[in-house]
């Protein structure tokens, strides 16, 4: 066996995140095989893209045979394009590999002695996602102008996807209706080679809760837009929402992201407001929110009663009496409850996690590297009357040697590249009474979690929270109390 190879196997097994593996040679010689997608049982024609002493990867070519209980896409283009996996497997069949995943990844890591809650399924499995960005490009070398998402294993063909299912239908209207604005007058898109090329990407938000529209076209500033006309053009859809805003943002940078030097309002305003738990965010074009609206809530109701468990039980109420998130902080402290926790939100983005802990606070300080996010987070706080939270711009390892408080709980939202090693030590100096950890990234959560364990800290329960149906990925929310005596 060699590179280019082509060969038929089954896929014995999928391991996080999403890696797909049948066995290959035989007798002394069989080895897996690494392929970058699949489920378990099904038959695949592979090419062998890489062939090592100890490690063999391939591409699955053909699906020859489905796997058992496989089922039939709803999306046209499932296969094609990246944006999905496991549209064919049933949703149920999702949650407990997911939940499989982290779970073995937890043992391997030694991570013991804890609660292992069921995972918690997305509200909606379809049409959940209230931003998605779109990539102009073509899907062969000269062919007709296409505004989608990247074609699975190809950094240059672009895969229409109008009928996207993981959104709303009004973001399928848009897209079509920019792809033929442009196509109409010939616009060139922006060539990943020659860095020549006009037209970049659109970034769609809609909100869950109240409609609300936002498109950001990013382009170079290798040509015109005409403003009057692109407005009408989108302004004239039978959008289901509202087209709350329209953003034109320049960026000459020669790499494949979206970014600005520059943003111009085109039309409305920079912004849209959407709901989670009762408290109203705005949302700018660049701010961080969660992608799934109504998971989010899922995930942050989670935090918040995983939280407000471990501290009833380090901080009992007065008999008769009760702790309630969904009070404020001022009536508890007036019914006589148990003292209040400070609360650090490490990561905390635009404040959302900190905002929803707040009435249960005696103070929250959030701390995020991101300048536009502490912004919006101090704005919607104040937009929430939450006069207890408090948002510092910084980045969490330099910061937390700065901070004067001395919090009963930390929450930790770190990105998908967990916590730096040189921050997690600042962090436990703090010696916080509980901890919880909300990872986006599994094996980063595995490989953190030990470092808790070592300063005193006991994994009281976990639980998967899953906010991106039909992908690989999972959240997982871990709630650690300190150990008496450590």
């Amino acid at each position: 066996m060699k590179k280019g190879d082509i060969l038929e196997m089954k896929i014995e097994g999928v391991v996080y995140p999403g890696k797909a593996y049948g066995l290959v040679g035989s007798g002394e010689n069989v080895k897996k095989c690494w392929l970058k997608s699949g489920l378990a049982g099904q038959r695949v024609q592979v090419r062998i893209t890489k062939k090592r002493s100890k490690k063999i990867e391939g591409q699955v070519l053909a699906v020859l045979e489905g796997a058992p209980g496989e089922i039939a896409p709803e999306c046209p283009v499932f296969g094609r394009c990246g944006g999905c996996s496991y549209q064919n497997l049933p949703y149920e069949d999702q949650l407990a590999m997911k939940a499989g995943w982290v779970k073995e990844l937890l043992d391997e890591a030694g991570v013991t002695g804890y609660e292992w809650r069921p995972i918690l399924p997305s509200p909606e499995v379809f049409g959940y996602r209230n931003k998605m960005e779109f990539s102009f490009g073509d899907d062969t070398p000269g062919g007709p102008l296409r505004l989608g998402l990247h074609q699975k294993g190809r950094f240059y063909n672009i895969v229409g996807t109008e009928d996207c299912r993981l959104v709303h239908r009004d973001f399928g209207l848009l897209v079509e209706a920019i792809t033929a604005y442009f196509a109409e007058r010939g616009t060139p898109y922006f060539h990943k080679r020659s860095h020549e090329g006009y037209l970049r990407h659109v970034v769609i938000r809609r909100a869950s809760a109240t409609g609300e529209i936002l498109v950001n076209l990013v382009t170079t500033s290798q040509g015109e837009l005409d403003r009057e006309a692109f407005v009408a053009h989108l302004s004239a859809l039978p959008l289901e929402g509202t087209l709350a805003g329209i953003l034109h943002s320049v960026y000459d940078g020669v790499a494949d992201v979206v970014q600005a030097d520059r943003i111009t309002v085109l039309y409305g305003e920079g912004f849209i407001h959407d709901r989670v738990l009762g408290l109203e965010f705005a949302i700018s074009p660049f701010s961080f929110f969660q992608t799934n609206t109504r998971g989010a809530e899922v995930l942050y109701r989670t935090v918040r009663q995983g939280v407000q468990e471990v501290w009833q039980q380090r901080h009992p109420a007065p008999e008769g009496q009760r702790w309630s998130c969904e009070a404020a902080a001022r009536d508890q402290a007036e019914a006589g409850f148990a003292a209040q926790p400070v609360i650090f939100d490490l990561y905390c983005g635009t404040g959302t996690i900190a905002q929803v802990m707040a009435p249960m606070a005696k103070k929250v300080v959030g701390v995020e590297l991101v300048e536009e996010a502490v912004e919006a987070a101090k704005s919607n706080a104040a937009a929430n009357g939450l006069d207890n939270c408090t948002f510092i711009a910084g980045d969490v390892m330099e910061k937390v040697a700065e901070l004067t408080d001395r919090p009963e709980v930390i929450i930790l939202d770190p990105p998908r590249e967990g916590i730096h090693p040189k921050a997690i030590w600042g962090i436990l100096d703090f010696h916080p009474e509980i901890f919880a950890y909300v990872s986006c990234k599994a094996s980063s959560l595995a490989r953190d979690l030990p470092f808790f364990v070592q300063a005193g800290y006991k994994v009281e329960s976990v639980r998967c929270v899953d906010m991106f149906p039909h992908t690989q990925h999972v959240e997982t929310v871990v709630l650690m109390s300190r150990v008496e005596g450590k």
